[in-house]
């Protein structure tokens, strides 16, 4: 291992290092996720059935299980060197303010416009939208930063991009909604009286601050009524977390030449896409028996899919429309609260990391909001970045295991995926600066209630 000071503050790679292929995890897994269902028949869904929802290769890709490795077009690779390869830093003050031994790196992806690592994946699928000669696409968004990177994406290849940005999202973060229609993205607030399912969820749920199962089924019934149009998503799916094998494989790429051999690796799982982007290269080393490492998803205590879901088929959306997946859950009709990390308000979690989750591959914890922000101001005031809320807790989660090899004297090397930054979250940050903000646990009763509604699937 390199001493520590060769190790620069930012480990930045080449451009002819960045990968021109992304990596499927599931090709390595012996336990493969299962299949998506059709939820009229039961049966494992086909292409051409998904391919009326969704662009054609991409339904290729997702139900791709045995190709290890896809080209990445030249086209996406070349709009991926305006931001990437994006660097990996070690985070020496927040180290020294911790007065850890443990050596902290986190591999930052909010160099873009768009704020985040979403855009590793909507260039993708506005690429083979336009390749398929598409009018355009709609989507859902939750805290903005996907519906933000879609509409760059879009902009780029003169596609139409509609966003149904769930509704206290919406009102939370007005700047970020600014953002996407300078791209020329169109903004509804989920659930809206525009569509069938929209005012059926109003109607059910009377007031309510929407969540990302609301928008998705918004979105799939705009995408379905309009020609030329078909629906795209930004986690959850097993194409996004294709795409996001960028994030993990530069990762590793950096890791590899210092050195540097991980310990712990970090993400915050709402949907799956950073999370399962980050760790699929060092899940399939795993899985190959090459190497071996402790990975540990951090969720919301408000929406605890993992931690506190079942590992059942459950539809990916509140209004029934899409197919059913086999995931941790809290049910399709779970209404999270008005919790800040707005990426992380969804009812369910990526088919891929529930599989290696239930498999013993990685761990899972929840973590409360209070203590999330706690950490983001630390993070912001040592390392200057201000930290988007959902990746403050793979930093809170971080700052928990240093601390525990400060009491060991261990010298351990943390990973962590610092998704995005904060600058659009102001309200959430006042409100944790002025002491108003509030945690949100839903109770035992409230989570049974959902999942008594769950599709009984054999």
């Amino acid at each position: 291992m390199s001493a520590v000071n060769e190790i620069p503050y930012k480990i930045y790679l080449e451009e002819n290092e960045m990968p021109d292929k992304w990596y499927n995890v599931r090709a390595d897994m012996k336990n493969k996720p299962a299949p998506l269902l059709n939820p009229g028949t039961l049966k494992p869904v086909t292409v051409e059935e998904i391919s009326a929802v969704f662009c054609e290769e991409l339904s290729k890709m997702e139900l791709d299980d045995t190709t290890a490795y896809f080209e990445i077009p030249e086209e996406i690779r070349n709009f991926y060197k305006m931001y990437r390869p994006s660097p990996l830093v070690r985070a020496y003050c927040l180290e020294k303010a911790l007065d850890t031994p443990a050596h902290i790196y986190y591999k930052f992806e909010g160099n873009n416009t768009s704020g985040s690592h979403k855009l590793n994946s909507a260039i993708a699928q506005a690429y083979y939208a336009k390749k398929q000669g598409l009018k355009g696409v709609t989507t859902e968004t939750g805290a903005g930063q996907w519906g933000t990177a879609l509409s760059m994406a879009c902009s780029y290849f003169g596609l139409d991009c509609q966003v149904y940005m769930v509704k206290v999202s919406y009102e939370q973060k007005p700047f970020r909604r600014e953002v996407m229609r300078t791209y020329g993205a169109n903004i509804t607030p989920s659930p809206s009286m525009t569509t069938e399912v929209g005012r059926k969820i109003n109607a059910e749920f009377p007031g309510t601050n929407g969540s990302l199962g609301c928008a998705i089924s918004e979105a799939v019934e705009a995408a379905v009524s309009q020609e030329g149009y078909r629906y795209v998503l930004g986690s959850v799916l097993s194409q996004v977390l294709i795409h996001q094998s960028v994030i993990g494989l530069e990762t590793k790429t950096a890791l590899d030449k210092y050195g540097i051999k991980a310990d712990i690796i970090i993400g915050c799982a709402g949907g799956g896409s950073n999370l399962g982007g980050l760790i699929s290269p060092f899940a399939g080393e795993m899985l190959r028996g090459e190497n071996n490492y402790r990975i540990i998803a951090v969720e919301p205590a408000s929406c605890p899919s993992l931690t506190r879901g079942k590992y059942v088929y459950d539809f990916c959306d509140t209004g029934k429309v899409c197919p059913l997946a086999k995931m941790y859950t809290l049910g399709s009709g779970f209404m999270p609260s008005p919790s800040h990390a707005g990426g992380l308000r969804y009812h369910g979690m990526s088919s891929i990391v529930s599989q290696l989750y239930a498999d013993g591959l990685i761990e899972a914890t929840s973590v409360e909001q209070t203590e999330v922000f706690k950490n983001a101001v630390q993070f912001a005031r040592t390392e200057g970045i201000l930290p988007a809320p959902e990746s403050s807790h793979a930093i809170t989660v971080a700052i928990k295991e240093a601390l525990k090899c400060k009491e060991t004297g261990e010298q351990k090397n943390i990973v962590f995926g610092l998704t995005g930054t904060g600058y659009f979250d102001m309200y959430a940050y006042q409100s944790y600066l002025d002491g108003t903000m509030k945690d949100y646990i839903p109770t035992d009763e409230d989570i049974a209630k959902s999942l008594a509604n769950v599709p009984k699937v054999d």
